[in-house]
């Protein structure tokens, strides 16, 4: 895409990046070994100590350019996460003015058309890398977000100033948007930004974040905003898993009345438990998958985002329903252990009545 001559335009790319879930975990040594591939380094945007990095970088495979129906060559990347999610990364390069970006904007964000080609790589990959993959699910869930990376703008202006001279089309791209917002909108959406150094900007949305940095601190916020949104999809997992199994011990439950539906809640108990620990873990791995320990702007970064695409909300209902099972498996118990002491107290009074039976038979 080209601008006029007369306009100065912007050199960078939109990346469109789309995660599934596809397992429980995935060995990524194992993985590694298939592949080939290497693994994300740590890249952070100023010195940090060596304690701040992935617990378990991402296996990274690059993969060979594909063409889209309106005749884009997109540079397609993909990125293994222990955890069960597999990460797309689309990379569309652009030389635009601001119209022709907020015009890119209205047409890419979302795609249809980016989603699906993502989905093919994934469903394509899945035959060589299936010895990796731990307890493969038949349905996926699947998170989309888009970053504008600015690299080269004419003047280079300060983040400051491109904040307050462009705001307008910045809040208009990240929404998605052809048209104007309105003000409240705008700021809305313009309030949700940061910068470490004077000459960068990020902003983040909901649905879609501007980057304006050079390349090491734009990798950086990358890999936090795409890391941000593999936590939310896990998230939203967890909570659609205990939102089933919660339902199905409700059904059970009420299918079941007297003596006999005590007597059978060890089971029901004992699978509730199991998952609420599984669980339990699998939240815990996700949650501290990268670790920010004295990177403050990483820090700040990653609760910004988390906060924008809405990990706290999945988070909070997550450990509700944790909580919930964990209230349910007791009170199973409880009915349990009072069908158990039922049936012992009436095993006790069978054993007397027998014994005076015969003690009776005898005398007579």
């Amino acid at each position: 895409m080209k601008a006029s001559e007369s306009i100065p335009t912007m050199k960078g790319s939109l990346l469109g990046i789309i995660l599934h879930d596809i397992c429980e975990e995935i060995r990524l040594d194992e993985l590694r070994e298939i592949l080939g591939a290497k693994r994300v380094e740590r890249t952070f945007k100023h010195a940090t100590p060596e304690y701040v990095r992935f617990e378990k970088p991402p296996v990274v495979e690059q993969l060979d350019p594909i063409l889209l129906s309106s005749g884009e060559s997109l540079r397609p990347q993909v990125k293994y996460y222990d955890y069960g999610v597999v990460s797309v990364i689309l990379e569309l390069e652009f030389d635009a003015d601001w119209d022709e970006l907020v015009r890119l904007a209205a047409q890419w964000v979302p795609s249809a058309e980016l989603e699906r080609q993502a989905q093919q790589i994934v469903r394509a990959r899945l035959k060589r890398i299936a010895p990796a993959i731990v307890r493969p699910y038949t349905e996926w869930l699947s998170e989309d977000y888009y970053i504008f990376l600015l690299s080269d703008v004419p003047d280079r202006p300060s983040g400051v100033d491109l904040l307050s001279q462009h705001g307008g089309e910045i809040a208009e791209m990240l929404r998605g948007e052809a048209t104007p917002l309105a003000q409240s909108e705008s700021q809305d959406v313009l309030q949700a930004n940061l910068s470490y150094y004077p000459n960068d900007l990020v902003v983040v949305g909901w649905n879609a974040a501007l980057v304006y940095d050079g390349p090491s601190g734009a990798e950086t916020s990358v890999q936090i905003l795409e890391y941000a949104n593999s936590q939310l999809l896990e998230f939203r997992h967890y909570d659609e898993l205990l939102t089933r199994e919660l339902a199905g011990v409700y059904r059970s439950l009420k299918q079941r009345a007297g003596f006999w539906r005590r007597w059978r809640m060890r089971a029901e108990a004992s699978r509730l438990s199991s998952l609420t620990v599984e669980v339990t873990e699998l939240v815990e791995r996700a949650d501290t998958a990268i670790k920010f320990v004295s990177d403050m702007f990483s820090a700040r970064l990653y609760r910004l985002a988390a906060a924008k695409v809405g990990v706290p909300e999945y988070k909070n209902l997550v450990n509700e329903k944790l909580h919930t099972a964990g209230e349910l498996y007791r009170t199973l118990i409880d009915e349990f252990h009072q069908s158990r002491g039922f049936a012992l107290e009436l095993m006790v009074v069978i054993i007397l009545l027998i014994e005076l039976v015969y003690l009776f038979r005898g005398k007579y």
